[in-house]
């Protein structure tokens, strides 16, 4: 409540004020100050368009004020160079501006510094495309599904209820149900928002089988077949590992177990909600192949597939070779990168465990065509993933679609206050705490999710035309251009090139160490080393 005391004290020195009239005139003046303040306060209040002012009436202004600067401010950052914020205010501002409608061009070239290493562009075509249908789908189903899902190229990434608020879930799935795209339920379980939003939904299934769980903690096919008839949901997904903490279980303390916590969960109020940090349905790959089917016949044949951030490369060849050995095959496979990640993590894992984007999706890519078996599985790509080019790039590198969870949170307000894991969070986006939550007006906020995606998507057709390709999912390496470490040019079919198909079933060679770990994988077990 400490967030109303200035509003209040302006209200009670307000109604000083005017009882301080009737002794003296002079107390016109404190009167009309603090009137004001005060009447702005109440209307911040009941106003709708700013989440941050209906959390903190008048001082929320101070955040405008500062923001009226901030191009100066980060000006001279980059004169002085010193280091900005970890995610870049630049691409912060691409979301606001395409979720609220607004004009998102600016003038005097690129922000970008062109000549550092890493810096990538996209080649573009002296004869352009002009595109007009921008609602680019994908087609998600292998040979076993029985309901294959025409899916967005760019969808709402794992975000679970609990660790964001019900009017935040609400406001992603009206969004994605206004503009037919996916909404990915995170492992926190289907909640009454999601169902109440409407919108396709990717059930997610972590190591804690919330809402499909026995009372051990333990899966219960039945509990997840009732799960997956909902029309509703649209894809199964098996979260092996997330970007932000690969390896790390979670723990919900009972104190923060509400009681829609527990019924989308399905555990018991008063204890502890435990995530392991491994499955306890299976143990070897070719165990979990046999979960996968399970997990298809159980949802009537809706596509299932998993989710990883890639650790030991040769794990995920076992995996591979499983697939190969028992011939169930996932419609799906989710790459996520170890720079991604909306919720709290240590600092270690968030900085120094998995893989990135970028290796992780060109290593999954390669060695399910080393196989033969990348034209069964389709691939989607996680981690940072908020402009139309960074979805551009994903495709080039062999991902069939793209996910975002950060560039969706900034479409419903999110500010990076960081404050996630507090349940003090400002705008009403991650916090269970009622008052902050009526911030987050869900009708708003609904349409600017369907904004963002819609703008994203025709900034993606915009990029794709110049390019000369009449789809996304005609980029390839070749269409990339990058900055090497001593300033010289590098092409994307050299650093991230596409290995032949088959090359694993045939033992050709490779420059690239695949062969060598493929030799060494096993279908039996995990392999411990890389």
């Amino acid at each position: 409540m400490q967030r109303f005391g200035f509003f209040a004290l302006m209200a009670l020195l307000a109604a000083a004020s005017a009882a301080g009239v009737a002794w003296t005139g002079w107390f016109w003046l404190p009167l009309a100050v603090f009137g004001s303040l005060s009447g702005l306060g109440l209307y911040d209040l009941i106003q709708k368009k700013h989440a941050i002012l209906r959390n903190y009436p008048i001082l929320g202004h101070m955040r405008f004020l500062f923001e009226g600067v901030r191009p100066e401010i980060r000006q001279y950052l980059i004169e002085s160079d010193q280091d900005e914020e970890p995610f870049s205010r630049d691409e912060r501002s691409i979301v606001y501006q395409r979720a609220k409608g607004v004009e998102d061009k600016r003038p005097f070239g690129t922000r970008q510094r062109v000549y550092d290493p890493g810096y990538a562009w996209l080649t573009h075509s002296i004869n352009p495309v002009e595109i007009e249908d921008t609602d680019f789908r994908t087609t998600i189903g292998g040979p076993e599904c029985r309901q294959p899902y025409a899916a967005s190229l760019y969808n709402i990434s794992a975000m679970s209820f609990g660790a964001l608020s019900g009017n935040a879930i609400l406001a992603l799935n009206i969004g994605a149900r206004k503009g037919g795209f996916a909404h990915d339920t995170g492992e926190g379980g289907i909640s009454r928002y999601h169902r109440q939003g409407g919108g396709d939904l990717i059930y997610e299934i972590g190591s804690g089988y919330y809402g499909c769980r026995r009372p051990d903690g333990g899966f219960d096919a039945e509990k997840f077949a009732e799960q997956a008839a909902d029309p509703q949901v649209r894809m199964i997904e098996l979260k092996l590992s997330q970007g932000a903490k690969p390896g790390h279980g979670g723990m919900l303390p009972a104190a923060k177990v509400t009681a829609e916590i527990a019924e989308a969960r399905g555990v018991p109020m008063g204890r502890d909600c435990i995530s392991p940090p491994r499955h306890s349905a299976f143990s070897t790959p070719l165990e979990m192949m046999e979960f996968i089917a399970l997990l298809r016949e159980k949802s009537g044949g809706k596509p299932v597939g998993f989710k990883l951030c890639v650790g030991h490369r040769r794990e995920f060849m076992c995996l591979v070779k499983a697939m190969l050995q028992t011939g169930i095959v996932p419609d799906f496979i989710v790459v996520d990168g170890k720079e991604g990640g909306t919720g709290a993590a240590p600092l270690e894992f968030a900085d120094h465990v998995g893989m990135p984007l970028v290796e992780g999706l060109s290593f999954v890519h390669n060695t399910l065509r080393g196989a033969g078996l990348r034209g069964q599985v389709k691939i989607g790509a996680s981690g940072k993933l908020i402009t139309a080019f960074d979805i551009a790039r994903a495709l080039a590198l062999g991902a069939d679609w793209a996910n975002s969870a950060r560039g969706f949170m900034f479409a419903i307000g999110c500010i990076q206050a960081q404050a996630c894991h507090t349940n003090t969070c400002p705008v009403g986006v991650a916090t269970q705490d009622r008052l902050r939550q009526r911030a987050l007006v869900v009708p708003d906020k609904a349409e600017r999710v369907a904004r963002f995606h819609a703008n994203t998507l025709r900034a993606l057709g915009e990029m794709t035309g110049a390019a000369g390709l009449s789809h996304p999912s005609d980029f390839l390496p070749r269409h990339l251009l990058m900055r090497g470490r001593f300033g010289e040019m590098i092409t994307g079919d050299e650093a991230h090139p596409y290995l032949p198909e088959g090359f694993l079933l045939e033992g050709w060679e490779d420059p690239h160490g695949y062969l060598a770990r493929w030799n060494r994988a096993s279908p039996d077990a995990f392999a411990p080393f890389d």
